[in-house]
């Protein structure tokens, strides 16, 4: 099958934002990574992807905002809470057992799983054993993820998920409403070391003892999905826990021996004592 010339710009330009910026996004899949090319390419008036190549490797100022079209930032705090509550009620009990503890939350976006965590941790008392370790490839989300401000108006839908988690407290106990944004509480993140990382070409996190990475690996095709699958592994202690996204699984992965399901239904994995 002959490739269409938008196909091979799509890859030259993957190729060139690597070798001249070393974002890699060569092995995302390429049905999401061309919709979002298209769309930026729309949005900034370029009549093709060359001449948005050349505008994206003479411009520095464009790639912070072809970032933000390539990297996923839709989320919600505490999102499919049925997750969070078998994190709750079967994973902690484990947790518990550790003197210190370190998660990795992997791809944090803008940081609503990261508070998610941290209130849960606050609340079933292992905050002040716990380091936290929220990381991105996007400078814009991390800072975002590190402000920990988000509309008000999305905090009915972020209470209604932690109840269903079977949160302890009230959420509005861990923000405070400043017009019309909520301004969460800078001690949940006072033990949280926030990174710049990329799943695709950076080292191992090491000794983690849960590592949440949830819909990001939908966005990458088969061959990226085992690199980072091990790479999980490679972090995590022996016993410790992994969490992915609920439409992802570990069962088509080269790497999926090295994990035993947990809690199957909410896509938790438990890292071989092997």
């Amino acid at each position: 099958m002959v490739e269409s010339i938008e196909d091979i710009e799509i890859q030259l330009l993957l190729d060139a934002v690597y070798r001249h910026y070393h974002y890699d996004f060569r092995h995302y899949a390429r049905a999401s990574i061309k919709r979002r090319l298209l769309q930026a390419r729309a949005q900034w008036g370029f009549e093709s992807i060359s001449e948005m190549q050349s505008a994206v490797l003479h411009d520095e100022t464009i790639l912070p905002q072809l970032l933000n079209f390539l990297t996923v930032q839709v989320s919600e705090m505490f999102r499919d809470p049925s997750y969070f509550r078998a994190l709750r009620e079967k994973v902690v009990p484990h947790l518990r057992t550790y003197p210190s503890l370190k998660v990795w939350v992997a791809g944090c976006s803008n940081g609503e799983e990261l508070y998610s965590l941290s209130i849960l941790f606050a609340e079933e008392g292992l905050a002040d054993r716990t380091i936290f370790y929220a990381t991105d490839i996007n400078p814009s989300a991390l800072r975002a993820a590190q402000a920990g401000v988000y509309p008000l108006d999305r905090i009915r839908l972020f209470t209604e998920n932690h109840q269903l988690s079977g949160g302890h407290t009230s959420l509005s106990d861990h923000y405070t409403a400043n017009y019309d944004l909520a301004v969460f509480d800078k001690t949940l993140r006072e033990r949280t070391v926030f990174s710049d990382h990329s799943l695709v070409t950076d080292a191992a996190f090491g000794e983690m003892h849960l590592v949440s990475c949830r819909n990001v690996l939908i966005y990458f095709d088969n061959e990226l999905q085992d690199r980072v699958v091990k790479l999980f592994s490679d972090s995590l202690v022996r016993g410790g826990f992994l969490g992915i996204g609920s439409k992802e699984s570990l069962r088509f992965s080269a790497h999926a021996d090295l994990f035993s399901d947990f809690v199957r239904e909410e896509k938790i994995y438990r890292r071989k004592s092997r």
